[in-house]
């Protein structure tokens, strides 16, 4: 095996550095969703009304999970499945949270990439009066 340096192996292949805190993941999951704004997800059936060994198991094809899954660098952070429970330890997320970022009765069956790309910016931001007015004005 050959060692190059960092500086060298930049210019011969795209080097990205892993989100280490919950505001670089999460940013990370909106940029992703942010690259085609007007794709139509899926989203989760009626998390509020699952248990919680349920609800952890929660998934859909073509959801805003499936998206973050699919990431190679997310993967190689640390994120091990496309489920709610694996989205939850990964991104630091709630069941509130959970629920307001993917359940179906928040989009009314009409959820897009850039609508939860700004729902995702909410909880990125550490700032709760940034938190409040970007809350507002994701809804």
């Amino acid at each position: 095996m050959k060692k190059i340096p960092l500086d060298r192996l930049a210019a011969v292949a795209a080097v990205t550095a892993l989100p280490a805190t919950r505001s670089q993941r999460l940013r990370r999951w909106r940029d992703l969703l942010l690259q085609d704004g007007e794709r139509p997800l899926r989203p989760l059936l009626h998390l509020e009304f699952r248990d919680p060994e349920d609800r952890a198991q929660c998934r859909a094809d073509n959801s805003p999970l499936a998206l973050a899954f699919a990431d190679p660098v997310l993967r190689a952070a640390g994120l091990h499945g496309d489920t709610v429970g694996h989205a939850e330890a990964f991104f630091g997320l709630g069941a509130r949270q959970t629920h307001y970022l993917l359940c179906d009765c928040h989009y009314l069956g009409a959820m897009g990439a850039g609508r939860v790309a700004r729902r995702i910016d909410v909880l990125a931001h550490a700032n709760p009066l940034a938190k409040a007015w970007l809350f507002l004005k994701a809804a």
